[in-house]
């Protein structure tokens, strides 16, 4: 049981940088105690999407009148056949990647790893009763959902999203604890489903970091649809069909059929014996340098558990730059423009700075802004139109921020945070020609605003 790498957890970071390494001859074990693909494949990115994939296609029936495409009757949805898809599409994409793993020759081993610890340069690893001995190691345990200490809620039936993505009927009314991304994306996906949503958010604004403007403006726009949004709100108790909140120094009581617990992530360290190799902790997660190496030079770490970026694009290029480092190719991580997407209906994607960071650090900086109802295609695909461009710059007319409220937010997103990290200036990026008619033109509208 000699390996050159093991790999703890199986999710985006795990299971990329695997087929990475076995690819460039690194004798490879991966282990992964319930699921191939992580919390990402089967819990997260790929079901909530495949989900709100569905709820657009029913929002775009409804609003169909609009482009003159007339359906006779109300709209109806299956819900148990959108779930079955769900899972079917969860099969296939978790299946292919066990098969790629295979392919490039893994070692997969379905149990919980355990660090026993390091003798001769080996540090070695339990699994299933055997013992693996290995000269790296890379650390993918990823994260788990924060349960706060509210009271009531012990004794109170509740869903994490685990329990949200496996329903197998709608309720009437829901209240979502934690206006963040994925309660966000969950709030869209109940909405369009018909569900009577509230949601209640700790902050002032929705959507944690992310640009507050934009972030505004798709609360007013959630609120239309028929969300009730209650910010700077905190939740004092939780009983079977009850959430009890104070704001403004105010009282109140929300009577929901069923509650979804959605404050956030932390980094899963505990029970992997790590300490046995006195692996440095930082925050609530796993310190790590540029190269993704831990205070122990043969162990890495990569993705949740470093509590830093908690995204799968992030974790995927973060197992990337560690097996570079492992095969002696130079490459660092860089933070400075990872996009961050709320595949809500529209979506909201951010890249590089905020306004909000930047006032915050006292740092100078400019906006250019446009409504994406500047770009022709975007009016022709969205009636009616709404959303907005905003572009950040510095002293020296460099982008260092990009924020995107309206569809394809998501896809739009990643020509800016390349221009971001790669220094583009306004006059630089102006030079690029953009396909028309594209919504992307939206960029090119507002450097010229």
């Amino acid at each position: 049981m000699k390996y050159e790498l093991a790999i703890i957890g199986g999710g985006p970071a795990g299971y990329n940088a695997a087929e990475r390494a076995a690819a460039n001859g690194l004798k490879t074990v991966l282990f992964e105690k319930n699921a191939i693909g992580g919390v990402c494949l089967n819990e997260g990115c790929i079901p909530t999407k495949t989900l709100l994939y569905s709820a657009k296609i029913l929002d775009n029936i409804k609003s169909a009148s609009k482009y003159g495409i007339l359906v006779d009757g109300n709209p109806t949805f299956d819900f148990e056949k959108i779930m079955s898809r769900k899972n079917k599409v969860v099969k296939k994409l978790t299946s292919g990647v066990e098969m790629k793993l295979k392919a490039h020759g893994v070692h997969i081993v379905e149990g919980t790893a355990t660090v026993l610890g390091e003798k001769d340069d080996t540090i070695n690893i339990s699994c299933n009763n055997e013992v693996y001995s290995v000269k790296y190691l890379l650390l993918c345990a990823g994260s788990e959902t924060v349960i706060p200490p509210i009271k009531g809620l012990s004794e109170t039936e509740y869903w994490t999203s685990k329990e949200a993505l496996e329903l197998k009927a709608l309720p009437n009314s829901l209240a979502i604890i934690g206006g963040g991304v994925i309660g966000m994306e969950f709030a869209s996906f109940f909405n369009s489903m018909g569900v009577k949503v509230t949601v209640i958010e700790m902050m002032p604004e929705i959507l944690g970091v992310m640009d507050k403007e934009t972030s505004a403006m798709l609360r007013a726009d959630y609120t239309k649809k028929g969300v009730r949004f209650l910010v700077d709100t905190k939740v004092t108790e939780v009983s079977a069909g009850k959430v009890f909140v104070e704001r403004n120094g105010k009282s109140e009581t929300i009577d929901v059929e069923k509650i979804l617990m959605s404050v956030g992530r932390r980094p899963v360290t505990a029970n992997l014996g790590i300490e046995k190799l006195k692996i440095e902790l930082q925050r609530s997660g796993v310190k790590v340098n540029e190269f993704m190496q831990t205070s122990h030079p043969r162990v890495y770490a990569c993705g949740d558990i470093t509590g830093y970026s908690l995204l799968a694009h992030t974790a995927i290029r973060e197992g990337e730059v560690a097996v570079n480092h492992i095969l002696g190719i130079d490459d660092k991580m860089n933070y400075d423009a990872i996009p961050g997407v709320v595949y809500t209906n529209p979506e909201l994607a951010g890249a590089g700075k905020t306004e909000e960071e930047l006032t915050a650090s006292g740092i100078n900086y400019h906006v250019l802004k446009l409504p994406m109802a500047y770009s022709g295609r975007f009016v022709a695909e969205n009636e009616p139109g709404n959303g907005l461009c905003k572009l950040i710059t510095d002293d020296d007319d460099r982008i260092i921020g990009c924020h995107l409220l309206g569809n394809p937010a998501s896809e739009l997103i990643m020509s800016m945070s390349m221009a971001i990290e790669k220094g583009y200036t306004v006059d630089e990026l102006k030079k690029q020609i953009f396909p028309h008619p594209t919504v992307s033109e939206i960029i090119r509208e507002t450097l010229f605003a």
